[in-house]
């Protein structure tokens, strides 16, 4: 004989609370506008996006100072505070890479980022 308590199974804890027959019943709900989102530019117009908070394949770690973590915060707050944006502090760093990548693609040599590495190295 065991010792451990029975605990209710997946079936049981997510289990609809609404009887089959009312289910049947509801009417679907309107799906409501996104509130912050503007609508899409044309395909063509459409600037490279960091992947949504999702399930990812890959993963790097990356080492920062820790007055760069807490300007992530910072903005991450930000963010959240004065523009309506809840996200988490990869998306953020997803974004800004994204950004920079495109900005590499488009501007070669006169990147943002080409050029602050290269103030970095002293060229």
């Amino acid at each position: 004989m065991t010792r451990r308590v029975p605990l209710p199974g997946a079936d049981e804890l997510f289990r609809s609370t609404v009887p089959i027959s009312a289910r049947r019943r509801m009417p679907e709900p309107p799906s409501a506008p996104a509130l912050f989102d503007p609508p899409p530019p044309p395909p063509a117009e459409r600037p490279p996006r960091g992947t949504p908070r999702q399930k990812h394949t890959a993963k790097i770690t990356v080492y920062v100072s820790d007055e760069e973590l807490l300007a992530l915060e910072q903005a991450r707050l930000a963010l959240r505070a004065q523009h309506g944006v809840a996200v988490d502090r990869g998306r953020v760093v997803r974004e800004a890479v994204a950004v920079l990548l495109a900005d590499l693609e488009q501007h070669g040599d006169e990147s943002v980022l080409v050029q602050r590495l290269r103030r970095e190295e002293g060229r």
